[in-house]
Protein backbone atom coordinates (compact mmCIF):
# COMPACT_ATOMS: atom_id res chain seq x y z
CA UNK A 1 0.00 0.00 0.00
CA UNK A 2 2.19 3.42 -1.27
CA UNK A 3 0.96 6.36 0.70
CA UNK A 4 3.61 9.18 0.68
CA UNK A 5 5.20 10.39 3.37
CA UNK A 6 3.76 13.87 3.76
CA UNK A 7 0.32 12.73 4.60
CA UNK A 8 1.17 10.05 7.09
CA UNK A 9 3.68 12.28 9.46
CA UNK A 10 0.42 14.98 9.34
CA UNK A 11 -1.75 11.81 10.73
CA UNK A 12 0.99 10.76 12.79
CA UNK A 13 1.05 14.32 14.66
CA UNK A 14 -2.78 14.50 14.77
CA UNK A 15 -2.55 11.03 16.57
CA UNK A 16 0.53 11.81 19.18
CA UNK A 17 -1.61 15.29 19.82
CA UNK A 18 -4.64 12.88 20.22
CA UNK A 19 -2.93 10.26 23.06
CA UNK A 20 -0.56 13.22 24.61
CA UNK A 21 -3.49 15.56 25.71
CA UNK A 22 -4.18 15.43 29.17
CA UNK A 23 -7.63 14.48 30.04
CA UNK A 24 -9.74 16.71 31.98
CA UNK A 25 -8.93 16.08 35.45
CA UNK A 26 -11.47 14.68 38.46
CA UNK A 27 -10.27 12.04 40.71
CA UNK A 28 -8.14 10.10 37.71
CA UNK A 29 -4.48 9.15 37.49
CA UNK A 30 -2.23 10.84 34.93
CA UNK A 31 -4.44 13.19 34.12
CA UNK A 32 -7.18 11.39 33.45
CA UNK A 33 -10.90 12.01 34.52
CA UNK A 34 -12.68 9.06 35.66
CA UNK A 35 -16.76 9.28 35.56
CA UNK A 36 -18.03 8.27 38.02
CA UNK A 37 -20.71 5.21 36.87
CA UNK A 38 -23.97 6.00 38.34
CA UNK A 39 -27.50 4.92 38.02
CA UNK A 40 -27.69 2.93 34.84
CA UNK A 41 -25.65 5.16 32.88
CA UNK A 42 -21.82 3.76 32.37
CA UNK A 43 -18.95 5.91 31.18
CA UNK A 44 -17.58 4.62 28.08
CA UNK A 45 -13.70 4.37 27.34
CA UNK A 46 -12.28 3.97 24.18
CA UNK A 47 -9.42 0.72 24.09
CA UNK A 48 -7.12 3.43 22.29
CA UNK A 49 -7.92 6.74 24.11
CA UNK A 50 -5.35 8.93 26.03
CA UNK A 51 -7.51 7.73 29.27
CA UNK A 52 -8.10 4.06 28.43
CA UNK A 53 -7.46 1.39 31.43
CA UNK A 54 -5.78 -0.79 28.54
CA UNK A 55 -2.77 1.59 28.53
CA UNK A 56 -0.57 -0.81 29.55
CA UNK A 57 -2.18 -3.67 28.18
CA UNK A 58 -1.49 -2.81 24.77
CA UNK A 59 0.70 -0.75 22.65
CA UNK A 60 -0.43 2.24 21.06
CA UNK A 61 0.19 3.15 17.71
CA UNK A 62 1.08 6.12 15.69
CA UNK A 63 -2.16 7.58 13.85
CA UNK A 64 -0.75 6.35 10.39
CA UNK A 65 -0.61 2.80 11.85
CA UNK A 66 -3.67 3.33 13.56
CA UNK A 67 -5.73 4.53 10.51
CA UNK A 68 -4.00 1.67 8.10
CA UNK A 69 -4.90 -1.25 11.27
CA UNK A 70 -8.94 0.00 11.66
CA UNK A 71 -9.16 -0.43 7.78
CA UNK A 72 -8.39 -3.89 8.18
CA UNK A 73 -10.22 -4.40 11.42
CA UNK A 74 -13.31 -2.68 9.50
CA UNK A 75 -12.93 -5.24 6.15
CA UNK A 76 -12.95 -7.91 8.67
CA UNK A 77 -15.60 -6.74 10.82
CA UNK A 78 -17.44 -6.52 7.65
CA UNK A 79 -16.87 -9.88 7.09
CA UNK A 80 -17.95 -10.89 10.04
CA UNK A 81 -21.13 -9.06 9.96
CA UNK A 82 -21.92 -10.47 6.13
CA UNK A 83 -21.17 -14.23 8.06
CA UNK A 84 -24.06 -13.23 10.76
CA UNK A 85 -26.96 -11.96 7.83
CA UNK A 86 -26.39 -14.67 6.11
CA UNK A 87 -26.58 -18.03 8.14
CA UNK A 88 -29.18 -19.45 8.87
CA UNK A 89 -28.51 -21.46 12.22
CA UNK A 90 -28.72 -18.19 14.40
CA UNK A 91 -25.73 -18.64 16.04
CA UNK A 92 -21.91 -16.79 15.06
CA UNK A 93 -19.33 -18.53 13.25
CA UNK A 94 -16.39 -15.84 13.88
CA UNK A 95 -13.99 -15.09 11.37
CA UNK A 96 -10.36 -14.02 12.05
CA UNK A 97 -8.27 -10.74 11.18
CA UNK A 98 -4.94 -12.23 10.68
CA UNK A 99 -2.60 -11.56 13.76
CA UNK A 100 -5.44 -8.99 15.22
CA UNK A 101 -8.23 -10.34 17.43
CA UNK A 102 -9.99 -13.46 17.52
CA UNK A 103 -13.52 -12.40 17.70
CA UNK A 104 -13.47 -8.28 16.24
CA UNK A 105 -14.33 -7.20 19.85
CA UNK A 106 -14.94 -3.58 19.44
CA UNK A 107 -13.09 -0.55 20.67
CA UNK A 108 -15.10 0.40 23.30
CA UNK A 109 -14.84 -0.57 26.54
CA UNK A 110 -16.79 -0.24 30.00
CA UNK A 111 -16.63 -1.25 33.52
CA UNK A 112 -18.88 -4.01 35.45
CA UNK A 113 -18.16 -6.24 38.46
CA UNK A 114 -18.95 -10.19 38.86
CA UNK A 115 -19.25 -12.64 41.70
CA UNK A 116 -18.85 -12.15 45.24
CA UNK A 117 -17.19 -10.46 46.52
CA UNK A 118 -17.17 -8.41 43.18
CA UNK A 119 -14.29 -8.83 41.46
CA UNK A 120 -13.73 -5.74 38.70
CA UNK A 121 -13.46 -6.42 35.19
CA UNK A 122 -13.21 -4.50 31.63
CA UNK A 123 -15.96 -5.51 29.02
CA UNK A 124 -16.21 -4.39 25.43
CA UNK A 125 -19.82 -3.98 24.13
CA UNK A 126 -21.15 -4.73 20.83
CA UNK A 127 -24.39 -4.16 19.15
CA UNK A 128 -24.00 -6.90 16.74
CA UNK A 129 -23.02 -9.68 19.23
CA UNK A 130 -24.97 -11.84 21.71
CA UNK A 131 -22.36 -13.69 23.25
CA UNK A 132 -21.10 -12.99 26.95
CA UNK A 133 -17.73 -14.35 27.81
CA UNK A 134 -15.39 -13.55 30.57
CA UNK A 135 -11.34 -14.36 30.17
CA UNK A 136 -11.40 -16.64 33.58
CA UNK A 137 -8.44 -17.26 36.09
CA UNK A 138 -6.09 -20.10 34.78
CA UNK A 139 -6.85 -19.77 30.91
CA UNK A 140 -4.47 -21.20 28.84
CA UNK A 141 -3.73 -18.42 26.00
CA UNK A 142 -5.94 -15.47 27.07
CA UNK A 143 -3.97 -12.66 27.43
CA UNK A 144 -2.92 -10.09 30.57
CA UNK A 145 -3.21 -6.67 30.82
CA UNK A 146 -7.25 -6.56 32.25
CA UNK A 147 -8.73 -8.63 35.15
CA UNK A 148 -9.53 -11.94 35.01
CA UNK A 149 -12.37 -12.98 36.85
CA UNK A 150 -12.03 -16.14 39.13
CA UNK A 151 -15.02 -18.18 39.88
CA UNK A 152 -13.09 -20.12 42.46
CA UNK A 153 -13.36 -17.28 45.05
CA UNK A 154 -17.14 -16.06 44.09
CA UNK A 155 -19.39 -17.56 46.56
CA UNK A 156 -22.57 -16.80 44.26
CA UNK A 157 -20.64 -18.57 40.79
CA UNK A 158 -22.32 -21.69 39.83
CA UNK A 159 -21.45 -23.53 36.47
CA UNK A 160 -24.44 -24.03 34.07
CA UNK A 161 -25.64 -27.57 33.67
CA UNK A 162 -25.71 -29.90 30.60
CA UNK A 163 -29.34 -30.14 29.10
CA UNK A 164 -30.37 -26.69 30.56
CA UNK A 165 -31.87 -24.11 28.18
CA UNK A 166 -28.96 -21.66 28.50
CA UNK A 167 -26.26 -24.65 27.38
CA UNK A 168 -28.92 -25.60 24.29
CA UNK A 169 -28.19 -21.80 23.04
CA UNK A 170 -24.07 -21.61 23.02
CA UNK A 171 -22.55 -23.09 19.76
CA UNK A 172 -20.96 -26.36 19.64
CA UNK A 173 -22.21 -27.02 23.64
CA UNK A 174 -20.43 -30.36 25.11
CA UNK A 175 -20.57 -32.61 28.30
CA UNK A 176 -17.64 -34.36 28.60
CA UNK A 177 -18.42 -37.77 29.99
CA UNK A 178 -19.18 -37.40 34.02
CA UNK A 179 -19.13 -33.78 33.89
CA UNK A 180 -22.48 -31.93 35.49
CA UNK A 181 -21.28 -28.32 33.84
CA UNK A 182 -21.97 -27.12 30.54
CA UNK A 183 -19.09 -26.56 28.07
CA UNK A 184 -18.55 -25.07 24.86
CA UNK A 185 -16.48 -24.11 21.83
CA UNK A 186 -15.70 -23.03 18.47
CA UNK A 187 -13.46 -22.36 15.81
CA UNK A 188 -12.51 -20.47 12.76
CA UNK A 189 -8.88 -21.49 10.48
CA UNK A 190 -6.47 -21.89 12.59
CA UNK A 191 -8.11 -19.80 15.75
CA UNK A 192 -10.07 -22.04 18.72
CA UNK A 193 -11.19 -21.19 22.20
CA UNK A 194 -13.38 -23.04 24.64
CA UNK A 195 -15.08 -21.77 27.84
CA UNK A 196 -17.32 -23.06 30.58
CA UNK A 197 -20.87 -21.78 30.70
CA UNK A 198 -21.42 -20.40 34.31
CA UNK A 199 -24.02 -17.69 36.12
CA UNK A 200 -23.15 -15.32 38.48
CA UNK A 201 -23.87 -11.74 39.68
CA UNK A 202 -22.91 -8.70 37.36
CA UNK A 203 -22.96 -5.59 38.66
CA UNK A 204 -22.69 -2.30 36.38
CA UNK A 205 -23.10 1.42 37.68
CA UNK A 206 -25.76 1.26 40.22
CA UNK A 207 -27.66 -2.35 38.77
CA UNK A 208 -26.81 -5.98 40.01
CA UNK A 209 -28.05 -8.42 37.40
CA UNK A 210 -28.14 -11.89 39.37
CA UNK A 211 -27.75 -14.93 37.58
CA UNK A 212 -26.18 -13.88 34.55
CA UNK A 213 -25.14 -16.68 32.04
CA UNK A 214 -21.78 -15.94 30.45
CA UNK A 215 -18.59 -18.30 28.97
CA UNK A 216 -15.88 -18.16 31.34
CA UNK A 217 -12.90 -19.00 28.97
CA UNK A 218 -10.57 -21.66 29.70
CA UNK A 219 -8.48 -22.07 26.83
CA UNK A 220 -7.41 -19.73 23.74
CA UNK A 221 -5.41 -21.36 20.90
CA UNK A 222 -4.35 -19.73 17.28
CA UNK A 223 -4.41 -15.55 17.30
CA UNK A 224 -5.14 -14.21 20.75
CA UNK A 225 -8.11 -12.07 21.62
CA UNK A 226 -8.21 -8.83 23.74
CA UNK A 227 -8.13 -8.87 27.15
CA UNK A 228 -11.34 -7.41 27.98
CA UNK A 229 -14.33 -9.25 28.24
CA UNK A 230 -17.64 -9.00 25.89
CA UNK A 231 -21.02 -7.39 26.83
CA UNK A 232 -23.44 -8.79 23.40
CA UNK A 233 -26.06 -6.05 22.96
CA UNK A 234 -27.71 -8.16 20.47
CA UNK A 235 -30.89 -9.35 20.63
CA UNK A 236 -30.52 -13.11 20.90
CA UNK A 237 -31.51 -15.55 23.43
CA UNK A 238 -27.91 -15.09 25.58
CA UNK A 239 -27.59 -11.55 24.99
CA UNK A 240 -27.55 -8.83 27.51
CA UNK A 241 -30.46 -7.54 26.50
CA UNK A 242 -32.28 -10.32 26.38
CA UNK A 243 -31.11 -11.92 30.18
CA UNK A 244 -32.29 -8.28 31.43
CA UNK A 245 -35.31 -7.71 29.94
CA UNK A 246 -37.11 -7.73 33.29
CA UNK A 247 -34.61 -4.90 34.45
CA UNK A 248 -34.00 -2.76 31.34
CA UNK A 249 -36.87 -3.33 29.05
CA UNK A 250 -34.92 -4.43 25.96
CA UNK A 251 -34.02 -0.59 25.81
CA UNK A 252 -30.84 1.51 25.57
CA UNK A 253 -28.76 4.21 24.50
CA UNK A 254 -25.42 5.17 23.86
CA UNK A 255 -23.29 8.64 22.91
CA UNK A 256 -19.99 8.28 21.28
CA UNK A 257 -17.40 11.76 21.67
CA UNK A 258 -15.67 12.77 18.69
CA UNK A 259 -11.40 12.24 18.12
CA UNK A 260 -11.82 15.96 19.66
CA UNK A 261 -12.82 14.83 23.08
CA UNK A 262 -9.86 15.28 25.38
CA UNK A 263 -10.85 11.77 27.26
CA UNK A 264 -12.61 10.17 24.61
CA UNK A 265 -15.69 8.55 26.81
CA UNK A 266 -18.96 8.98 26.24
CA UNK A 267 -22.06 7.32 27.77
CA UNK A 268 -23.75 4.06 27.52
CA UNK A 269 -27.40 3.89 29.10
CA UNK A 270 -29.47 0.97 30.08
CA UNK A 271 -33.07 0.78 30.31
CA UNK A 272 -36.11 2.80 29.58
CA UNK A 273 -35.31 5.83 32.19
CA UNK A 274 -33.15 8.78 30.84
CA UNK A 275 -33.54 8.45 27.04
CA UNK A 276 -34.74 11.52 24.85
CA UNK A 277 -38.26 12.11 24.95
CA UNK A 278 -37.86 13.99 21.18
CA UNK A 279 -35.95 11.93 18.44
CA UNK A 280 -35.96 11.32 15.23
CA UNK A 281 -36.72 7.20 15.15
CA UNK A 282 -36.46 4.70 12.09
CA UNK A 283 -38.13 1.55 12.47
CA UNK A 284 -36.26 -1.82 13.62
CA UNK A 285 -36.48 -4.98 10.86
CA UNK A 286 -36.41 -8.52 11.93
CA UNK A 287 -33.88 -10.85 9.66
CA UNK A 288 -34.97 -14.34 11.11
CA UNK A 289 -31.52 -15.38 9.95
CA UNK A 290 -29.97 -13.24 12.25
CA UNK A 291 -32.45 -11.71 14.43
CA UNK A 292 -29.73 -10.38 16.61
CA UNK A 293 -28.36 -7.60 14.17
CA UNK A 294 -30.24 -4.12 14.16
CA UNK A 295 -31.35 -3.69 10.96
CA UNK A 296 -33.29 -0.65 9.32
CA UNK A 297 -33.95 0.42 6.00
CA UNK A 298 -31.86 3.05 4.45
CA UNK A 299 -33.53 4.80 1.35
CA UNK A 300 -31.17 6.91 0.34
CA UNK A 301 -28.04 9.51 0.81
CA UNK A 302 -28.38 12.99 -0.31
CA UNK A 303 -24.73 14.95 -0.80
CA UNK A 304 -25.35 18.40 0.07
CA UNK A 305 -28.63 19.49 -1.14
CA UNK A 306 -28.51 16.55 -4.21
CA UNK A 307 -30.24 13.11 -3.35
CA UNK A 308 -27.57 10.35 -4.25
CA UNK A 309 -28.50 8.52 -7.88
CA UNK A 310 -28.06 4.91 -5.78
CA UNK A 311 -29.25 1.77 -7.28
CA UNK A 312 -32.92 0.77 -5.48
CA UNK A 313 -31.28 -2.95 -4.96
CA UNK A 314 -28.04 -1.49 -3.18
CA UNK A 315 -30.25 -0.20 -0.51
CA UNK A 316 -33.23 -3.12 -0.57
CA UNK A 317 -33.63 -5.05 2.68
CA UNK A 318 -33.57 -8.76 1.60
CA UNK A 319 -33.68 -11.03 4.45
CA UNK A 320 -32.94 -14.41 2.27
CA UNK A 321 -29.65 -12.64 1.08
CA UNK A 322 -28.86 -10.78 4.18
CA UNK A 323 -28.80 -7.44 2.80
CA UNK A 324 -29.36 -4.11 3.73
CA UNK A 325 -28.39 -1.71 6.14
CA UNK A 326 -27.42 -2.19 9.71
CA UNK A 327 -26.41 -0.22 12.80
CA UNK A 328 -23.22 -1.51 14.73
CA UNK A 329 -21.23 -0.11 17.54
CA UNK A 330 -18.03 -2.35 16.15
CA UNK A 331 -16.99 -0.57 12.65
CA UNK A 332 -15.38 2.67 12.66
CA UNK A 333 -16.36 3.51 9.16
CA UNK A 334 -19.53 3.56 7.10
CA UNK A 335 -19.53 1.18 5.00
CA UNK A 336 -21.37 0.73 1.86
CA UNK A 337 -21.74 -1.70 -0.94
CA UNK A 338 -20.07 -0.56 -3.80
CA UNK A 339 -22.33 0.68 -6.04
CA UNK A 340 -23.94 2.92 -2.96
CA UNK A 341 -20.39 4.20 -1.95
CA UNK A 342 -19.60 5.01 -5.75
CA UNK A 343 -22.58 7.31 -5.99
CA UNK A 344 -22.26 9.01 -3.00
CA UNK A 345 -18.46 9.66 -3.33
CA UNK A 346 -18.71 10.51 -6.90
CA UNK A 347 -21.14 13.40 -6.24
CA UNK A 348 -18.77 14.33 -2.85
CA UNK A 349 -16.04 14.71 -5.24
CA UNK A 350 -17.94 17.11 -7.78
CA UNK A 351 -19.28 19.64 -5.10
CA UNK A 352 -15.94 19.69 -3.33
CA UNK A 353 -14.55 20.55 -7.01
CA UNK A 354 -10.48 19.99 -5.40
CA UNK A 355 -8.01 17.85 -6.41
CA UNK A 356 -8.49 14.21 -5.34
CA UNK A 357 -5.68 11.71 -3.56
CA UNK A 358 -6.25 8.30 -1.41
CA UNK A 359 -4.91 7.48 1.91
CA UNK A 360 -4.77 3.45 2.64
CA UNK A 361 -8.15 2.44 2.57
CA UNK A 362 -9.26 6.23 1.62
CA UNK A 363 -9.96 7.29 -1.31
CA UNK A 364 -10.91 10.83 -1.42
CA UNK A 365 -8.53 12.50 0.15
CA UNK A 366 -7.59 16.63 0.16
CA UNK A 367 -4.45 18.48 0.37
CA UNK A 368 -5.12 22.03 1.76
CA UNK A 369 -8.76 23.53 2.77
CA UNK A 370 -11.89 22.38 1.23
CA UNK A 371 -15.01 23.46 1.75
CA UNK A 372 -17.04 20.17 2.64
CA UNK A 373 -20.73 19.30 1.63
CA UNK A 374 -23.38 18.09 4.35
CA UNK A 375 -24.20 14.29 3.99
CA UNK A 376 -27.41 13.20 5.43
CA UNK A 377 -28.40 9.69 5.44
CA UNK A 378 -32.30 9.25 4.53
CA UNK A 379 -33.92 6.41 6.62
CA UNK A 380 -38.10 5.50 7.01
CA UNK A 381 -39.24 8.42 8.93
CA UNK A 382 -36.11 10.17 9.70
CA UNK A 383 -33.36 11.74 7.99
CA UNK A 384 -30.30 12.29 9.98
CA UNK A 385 -27.65 14.95 8.37
CA UNK A 386 -23.91 14.58 9.46
CA UNK A 387 -21.87 17.84 10.63
CA UNK A 388 -18.56 17.63 9.21
CA UNK A 389 -16.67 16.06 12.23
CA UNK A 390 -18.64 12.82 11.33
CA UNK A 391 -17.70 13.23 7.43
CA UNK A 392 -14.03 14.14 7.34
CA UNK A 393 -11.25 12.94 9.34
CA UNK A 394 -8.78 15.57 9.21
CA UNK A 395 -4.93 16.04 10.18
CA UNK A 396 -3.75 17.84 12.89
CA UNK A 397 -2.41 21.19 10.90
CA UNK A 398 -5.42 20.76 8.24
CA UNK A 399 -3.39 19.63 5.36
CA UNK A 400 -5.06 16.04 4.84
CA UNK A 401 -8.72 15.32 5.07
CA UNK A 402 -10.04 12.29 3.92
CA UNK A 403 -14.12 11.10 3.44
CA UNK A 404 -14.52 8.75 6.78
CA UNK A 405 -16.47 5.99 4.43
CA UNK A 406 -15.77 3.13 2.14
CA UNK A 407 -16.93 0.44 0.17
CA UNK A 408 -16.37 -2.98 0.50
CA UNK A 409 -13.68 -4.24 -0.80
CA UNK A 410 -13.26 -5.66 -3.97
CA UNK A 411 -13.64 -9.80 -4.18
CA UNK A 412 -16.02 -9.51 -1.28
CA UNK A 413 -19.53 -10.30 -1.63
CA UNK A 414 -20.68 -7.29 0.46
CA UNK A 415 -24.54 -7.34 0.94
CA UNK A 416 -24.46 -5.02 4.42
CA UNK A 417 -24.72 -1.14 4.26
CA UNK A 418 -22.70 -0.51 7.87
CA UNK A 419 -23.44 2.41 9.48
CA UNK A 420 -20.14 2.87 11.94
CA UNK A 421 -19.21 4.35 15.00
CA UNK A 422 -17.61 7.42 13.65
CA UNK A 423 -20.95 8.62 11.99
CA UNK A 424 -22.67 7.76 15.28
CA UNK A 425 -20.57 10.51 16.99
CA UNK A 426 -21.91 12.61 19.40
CA UNK A 427 -25.47 11.72 18.69
CA UNK A 428 -27.99 9.62 21.40
CA UNK A 429 -28.61 6.09 19.61
CA UNK A 430 -31.69 5.07 20.75
CA UNK A 431 -32.39 0.95 20.78
CA UNK A 432 -35.90 0.20 22.01
CA UNK A 433 -36.27 -2.96 20.60
CA UNK A 434 -40.04 -3.21 22.33
CA UNK A 435 -41.55 -0.56 19.88
CA UNK A 436 -38.82 -1.67 17.55
CA UNK A 437 -36.98 1.52 16.71
CA UNK A 438 -33.82 3.06 16.62
CA UNK A 439 -33.70 6.62 17.34
CA UNK A 440 -31.15 9.38 16.66
CA UNK A 441 -30.62 13.05 18.81
CA UNK A 442 -27.78 15.19 18.58
CA UNK A 443 -25.53 15.42 21.78
CA UNK A 444 -22.73 16.15 22.52
CA UNK A 445 -20.86 13.38 24.13
CA UNK A 446 -17.71 14.53 26.57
Amino acid sequence: MATSSLPLLSLFLFFTLLHTTSCTTSTGSGGCATSPDTGSTLSIIHAFGPCSPLRLAVPFPSWADFLTDQTERDTTRLLFLNSLASTGTGKSFVPVASGKQLLQIPNYIVRGRLGTPAQNLLLAFDTSNDAAWIPCNGCTGCPGGSPWFNPATSTSYHPVPCGSYQCNQVPNPTCYPRAKSCSFNFSYTASSFEAGLGQDSLSLASDTVSSYTFGCLQKVAGNSIPPQGLLGLGRGPLSFLTQTKAIYGSTFSYCLPSFKSLNFSGTLRLGTSGQPKRIKTTPLLMNPHRSSLYYVNMTGIKVGRRTVAIPPSSLAFDPATGAGTVIDSGTMFTQLVRPAYEAMRDEFRRQVKAPVTSLGGFDTCYNGPVTIPAITLLFDGMQVTLPEDNVIIHSTYGTLSCLAMAAAPEGMNAVLNVIANMQQQNHRILFDVPNSRVGFARELCT
